[in-house]
This record gives structure tokens, C-alpha cells and sequence, in this order.
């Protein structure tokens, strides 16, 4: 059943911080500039340049030798570094053609041990978009655009150095809270400020163009913030369940509950601040309502991707079920958008009952997971989705009774040779471990390798 949603302003954009100097001036080089990237190889390869520089023929032979040797080596490093790249190009061809298989038409059946490669580049490359979300945002408490982003929306990825990511931001996400989020909440110390009131907390991007050849479809991604290391949220947060209709989502099904911490982060509001005058789900439902019907009324193939790490994560669960409830998955045409969450070490969101919905709408989500971190442990630490289905039953009415939804892929930092234990509980959690072991998953045993 579709809601009105309100008519947004035009995107906002992040409050302007003091532009960077530009860069320095470079000195007019002292040399002749070389077109290729190998000019001195490039000079022996020529005939004449052969004659000029080697005395000898078996000098000649022998350089050619190590000439072509090094020429193989540079080739297998370059293919090497795009590979590991999470912005890498390669199977592009495949992911046209395979993408719902990547994006859980199946439920990643045969994806997941050993990991595909496809969808291990797929993973990172969200994963990069989620960890953008902390990389461009403001923590510095003596700057009177904490909280905000640091950068404006159409230079975002070219500041973040991911000019080839071939996505566009077309919306900034801004949210309050009623309740007391300061781990997750970040203010100025100072008199001025940007907002009192609202934090940033995300973004939405859809693909251009040339990436939308390459991928296969136009693809609208929905990236949110969590939290990097602190992990106090979880205590501000974990109260108690709440019927997911009780906020103005349509679901006709009481039972169908989600932890009331996140549902208050996503539809809190403030008419007094210009940032939250409309919630974070009024703000992701009409922009992601345009996008589809623009993209559908063109006739293009649309997939909705939401991401998100730790607090994010919960909310990505969250706006997607939102998306799929509220009837926005479907084009002008008729044809159902497929959603997909990729999520990185978040908590439970609901109970058993929405669990059911969620999957029910046809939303399919892969939750990536360090086995010994402790954030998908919560909340349900006593009832959840591992206890035997009649206690689950027996205790589905309870308010400490939750269950994850989707796919999970479990992935386990002390098997790393490359990371070091530190005993920290807030290192397990950490987004980027997480992409680091990603990126070594290739075999049955979990054991990362090399290379």
C-alpha cells in the first residue's frame, strides 16, 4: 500500500566548510616529458635506439631478455593491483549478466563457500561506499561543522579519491533523535554550529552511465553512518521492541515489531532545523521514489542497493524493509526493482514476525560478520534465531525475543596472518578489518592468503 510522502526541497546540500588551498604549482619539469609510462623501455624497443645504445649483439639479446621479463612482471602487477582493487573493472561483462545472482536472486547458494569472486568485488565495492560515510564525515569537535559532512555532495567521491567509483550523489541524509545518542551523535564544543540539532548520516547515489553498462542496470545505492570504534550505542539504543506500523510504516501486521531505539532514529523529526524538518525516512522515501520512477519511465533496469556498517547496518535493514512495505519497488512500468541490503557487523533489527515480512517482500539481504565481535550478538542475546523453533514460538510475544534476517557470512579476523589480535572488542567491529578479510576469503577453510 503506497503513503503520501511529502514534496522535499531540492537536495540539500552539506553546509559549505572553508575550501582547501589548491594545490601548489608544480616546477616546469628539467626534462623532456616522456608519453610513456616506461620511457626508457620504450627508447630500447625502437631500431635505431638499439644501435645507439648496446654495443654488442649478445648485449642486445640479453636486454631484450630482461626487457621482456620485466614487461611480464609490470603486467602481472598491474592486473594484481586492479584486481585487489575494490573499484576494480574486471568480470564486467559477468556482473551485467549476473548480477541478480550476485545481488541474492538465489540467496547466495553456492556464492558463499568458497567465496565467489564476483560477489567478494561486489561486497568490497559496497563495503567502500559504507566506509565513505566515515571517511567525509566531521568529528572534530572544535569545528563548527561537526557532525556534518566535510564535503559537497557533487565533489564527495572525487574528494574521498573515488573519482572511478561511476556514481553520483544525488541526496544527503540528515537525522535527529529524541532520546540520548551522544557515542553516536557528535556536536561542536563551541558557540557556533552548524546545527544543533541534526547530525549527517548517509547519502543516496545512483550509477551513470558508463557504470550502468557495466553493471547491467541503474543502480541507486543507499549508504549509511554507524559508529567507528565506540561501542556504547548499543546500550543507548536497546530497549525494547515496537510495531513497526506504530511510526507510519503501512504494515497491517501488529506482531511485525523492530527495536525501538532505530525506529526512533529513522523517523524522528524537527520542524525548527533546516536538516530534519522532514526525518530521515521521509528524506530516503521521496528521493528514492523519484529516482525509480525516472529510471522506470526511461525504461532502464533499476536495482536499490543500501548498505551500511554497525549502527548503519541496522538502519539499512530498516529503510529497506521501509522501501518494499511502503510499495516504492516497483516501476511505472509494473516491474518489480529487486532490493538488496549488504550489510558489515550489525545487531538483530526485529523479532521472528519481521523476519518473516522482510522476506516476504522479496528484499534479500547478506549480513557480513566477524564471528568475535559482539554487535550481531545483540539485542536477543537469550531468545534469537539459533534457540529451537518452540521456544522461539513460545517466546515471540516476549520484548527480548529477535531474529536476523537474510544470509549471514561469517569471517574470522584471527585466521588473518596479517592482523593482530589486540584484545580491543571495538577492533573486531572495525569496517575496514572487515573488507580486509573479505578481500583474503577465497577457500573452504576461511584462511586468508596472500596475494
Amino acid at each position: 500500500m503506497a503513503i503520501p510522502l511529502p514534496k522535499l526541497p531540492p537536495s540539500l546540500n552539506p553546509l559549505s566548510h572553508p575550501s582547501p588551498p589548491p594545490p601548489k604549482q608544480a616546477l616546469p619539469s628539467l626534462f623532456t616529458t616522456l608519453t610513456s609510462p616506461h620511457p626508457i623501455l620504450r627508447t630500447l624497443r625502437t631500431t635505431n635506439a638499439s644501435k645507439s645504445y648496446l654495443p654488442s649483439a649478445a648485449k642486445d639479446d640479453s636486454l631484450s631478455s630482461i626487457i621482456t621479463e620485466l614487461e611480464v612482471e609490470q603486467e602481472a602487477e598491474e592486473e594484481e593491483d586492479l584486481f585487489r582493487s575494490p573499484l576494480r573493472r574486471l568480470d564486467d561483462d559477468r556482473l551485467a549478466d549476473r548480477w541478480r545472482e550476485i545481488h541474492g536472486s538465489d540467496d547466495w547458494a553456492g556464492l558463499l563457500d568458497p567465496m565467489d569472486p564476483l560477489l567478494r568485488s561486489e561486497l568490497i565495492r559496497y563495503g567502500e561506499f559504507a566506509q565513505a560515510c566515515y571517511d567525509a564525515f566531521d568529528y572534530d569537535p572544535f569545528s563548527r561543522y561537526c557532525g556534518s559532512c566535510k564535503y559537497n555532495r557533487r565533489k564527495f567521491f572525487a574528494s574521498l579519491g573515488m573519482d572511478s567509483s561511476g556514481y553520483e550523489i544525488t541526496r544527503y541524509l540528515f537525522a535527529t533523535s529524541n532520546i540520548n545518542l551522544s557515542n553516536f551523535f557528535t556536536k561542536t564544543q563551541g558557540s557556533k554550529t552548524w546545527s544543533q540539532k541534526a547530525n549527517w548520516i548517509g547519502y543516496i547515489a545512483v550509477s551513470d552511465d558508463d557504470a550502468t553498462a557495466r553493471l547491467g542496470r541503474r543502480d541507486i545505492v543507499i549508504a549509511w553512518r554507524g559508529t567507528v570504534t565506540r561501542l556504547e550505542w548499543v546500550a543507548d539504543l536497546m530497549d525494547f521492541l515496537r510495531p513497526a506500523a506504530s511510526e507510519g510504516i503501512p504494515c497491517s501486521d501488529p506482531e511485525v515489531k523492530v527495536e525501538s531505539g532505530f525506529l526512533d532514529l529513522y523517523t524522528d523529526k524537527d520542524p525548527t532545523c533546516r536538516f530534519c524538518k522532514y526525518s530521515a525516512r521521509q528524506q530516503v522515501l521521496t528521493e528514492v521514489r523519484r529516482l525509480v520512477e525516472q529510471c522506470t519511465k526511461a525504461g532502464e533496469t533499476v536495482s536499490i542497493t543500501v548498505t551500511g556498517h554497525s549502527l548503519g547496518s541496522a538502519l539499512a535493514m530498516l529503510s529497506a524493509y521501509d522501501i518494499a512495505e511502503t510499495g516504492l519497488d516497483v516501476g511505472v512500468d509494473g516491474e518489480k526493482v529487486a532490493i538488496t541490503v549488504f550489510s558489515f557487523s550489525g545487531p538483530r533489527v526485529g523479532n521472528g514476525r519481521f523476519k518473516e515480512r522482510f522476506e516476504s517482500l522479496g528484499v534479500k539481504a547478506l549480513r557480513v560478520v566477524n564471528v568475535h565481535d559482539t554487535v550481531p550478538k545483540v539485542p536477543g542475546i537469550l531468545v534469537n534465531e539459533h534457540v529451537p523453533a518452540f521456544v522461539r514460538k513460545f517466546a515471540e510475544g516476549l520484548p527480548w525475543s529477535y531474529s536476523h534476517v537474510g544470509v549471514e557470512l561469517a569471517l574470522d579476523h584471527k585466521r588473518s596472518p596479517f592482523l593482530k589480535d589486540t584484545g580491543d572488542p571495538s577492533c573486531s567491529h572495525n569496517l575496514e578489518a572487515h573488507l580486509h578479510l573479505l578481500d583474503g576469503r577465497n577457500t573452504r577453510d576461511g584462511v586468508l592468503k596472500s596475494g
